[in-house]
């Protein structure tokens, strides 16, 4: 069993998936770590869209794709997509955060992603978190309100890629102690 650093050096954004399935005991253990997870004033503001259907799978995957830029067409071997949506924070946050001029729903669904992609490789599954695709077309997809903002589709499965190293900044540029 890995310790949580060990998990946290060994996950990376997968961007290949295997052609399988993914059993439901692990999705059913990985959404419910997501929905543990801790939020301003207890808030829980978001909404996650499990797509399994392959019709809307490809469909998704063509909204998170550009042939232009050439980015995210590895979106379609996914077997599975979670799609966040953004709700409403209850009272308290909602007012915390107009006080402190922070948007608290976002900081609150960047954890609610990091549970998902550290529950899923805990489950021995690859993610990667997509934040460009067309919103529209998403939430016309999985008939998401208008009023309501997709701000992440999750894609989750069995990777096919190498565990690669991590190119992270060093300790001393990003770490200080007792001052900036």
């Amino acid at each position: 069993m890995k310790t949580f650093l060990e998990l946290v050096q060994s996950r990376q954004s997968d961007r290949q998936y295997e052609p399988r399935e993914v059993e439901r005991e692990k999705l059913d253990r990985i959404l419910e770590a997501a929905r543990l997870a801790p939020s301003a004033c207890n808030a829980q503001p978001w909404k996650m869209i499990v797509v399994t259907d392959k019709e809307k799978r490809m469909s998704i995957a063509d909204a998170t794709s550009s042939r232009v830029l050439m980015m995210n067409h590895f979106t379609k071997q996914a077997p599975i997509q979670i799609v966040v949506v953004e709700e409403n924070p209850n009272f308290t946050s909602g007012f915390g955060g107009w006080a402190k001029d922070k948007h608290f729903p976002h900081v609150d669904l960047g954890v609610l992603a990091a549970h998902i992609t550290l529950a899923a490789a805990d489950e021995g599954l690859g993610t990667c978190i997509i934040g460009w695709f067309n919103e529209d077309k998403v939430r016309e997809i999985l008939e998401i309100p208008k009023k309501k903002r997709v701000l992440l589709v999750i894609t989750l499965g069995y990777s096919a890629q190498p565990t690669r190293p991590k190119k992270r900044k060093a300790s001393s540029e990003v770490i200080s102690f007792e001052k900036y």
